[in-house]
């Protein structure tokens, strides 16, 4: 539950620096600059790539990332 969010989040609505609760009870950021959208969890020592973005499923919105996210 730790890489899913409530409500469906798309990528126009990704702001840089925001902080996300996950249904794990836990938090990622997002950071936005020329280079892409990262998100990072609160236990990794880097951020993940977001390397895929906005794949509508009929029950969510799925972004694709590189690596796991840690609580």
């Amino acid at each position: 539950m730790y890489h899913v969010v409530s409500p469906r989040v798309f990528s126009s609505d990704f702001t840089n620096g925001e902080t996300i609760a996950t249904g794990g009870s836990g938090t990622v950021t997002i950071s936005l600059s020329g280079n892409g959208a990262t998100v990072k969890g609160n236990s990794n020592t880097a951020a993940s790539n977001i390397i895929a973005t906005n794949i509508v499923t009929t029950n969510g919105v799925i972004h694709v990332i590189d690596q796991v996210l840690l609580p």
